[in-house]
């Protein structure tokens, strides 16, 4: 991938990621394919990079699982937003299957 593709990528993944409303998530695979891409770990590269100015908590893991080591920010969020979540053992938690869009 050069370098203007990379940036069109981050671009493009940032973009999708920005207009997910409150409440709701996608996760990295889900933004992949609106972009075209079947990339879902280029996403999360993107996310990992440059996430921090956008919803980043908007992005979930297959599952609806928050992003690994984050998830504790990440729930903060979600209750300010309401966005549904369900209670796991052993202090888990996922996106309930409403705030995932489709």
């Amino acid at each position: 991938m050069t370098s203007d593709s990379a940036d069109a990528f981050a671009e493009a993944v940032l973009a999708v990621v920005a207009d997910i409303p409150e409440g709701c998530a996608l996760s990295y695979g889900q933004v992949a394919s609106i972009i075209g891409s079947k990339s879902a770990r280029g996403v999360g590269r993107v996310m990992a990079h440059y996430g921090h100015s956008v919803p980043w908590w908007r992005v979930v893991r297959s599952g609806g699982f928050p992003p690994l080591g984050h998830e504790e920010r990440a729930l903060e969020h979600y209750e300010a937003e309401g966005t549904p979540v369900v209670r796991m053992s052993g202090g888990r938690y996922r996106l309930g299957r409403e705030a995932l869009l489709h």
